[in-house]
């Protein structure tokens, strides 16, 4: 079994920065991929970012330019920097992560970017 353990969530004003962190631990054979979704409030989860652990890096259109994903392998730790947040960018946001060819999930850490 795999744990996925968010942190870093928080109230910030618009144009600040914050950054997520998500360690996994557990029985780890292979991590393949480390990412970030986010759900606010109304809509559905949506992709935020991925990486490979071998830096390939995904973002959504809309996050593109201002967040940036960073992956430390040695500590099975993805990052999540993210910056210029908009009151848009409000929302829980959680870890994924493709470890032996199975997917977990983070329980999921609140970002409130008030205007």
């Amino acid at each position: 079994q795999v744990q996925l353990v968010e942190s870093g969530g928080g109230l910030v004003q618009a144009g600040g920065s914050l950054r997520l962190s998500c360690a996994a631990s557990g029985s780890i054979f292979r991590l393949s991929l480390m990412g970030w979704y986010r759900q606010g409030p109304g809509k559905q989860r949506e992709l935020v970012a991925t990486i490979t652990s071998g830096g390939n890096t995904t973002y959504a259109e809309a996050v593109k330019g201002r967040f940036t994903i960073s992956i430390d392998n040695a500590k099975n730790t993805v990052y999540l920097q993210m910056g210029n947040l908009e009151p848009e960018d409000t929302a829980d946001y959680y870890c994924y992560s493709i470890v032996d060819y199975r997917a977990y999930w983070g329980q999921g850490t609140q970002v409130t970017v008030s205007s």
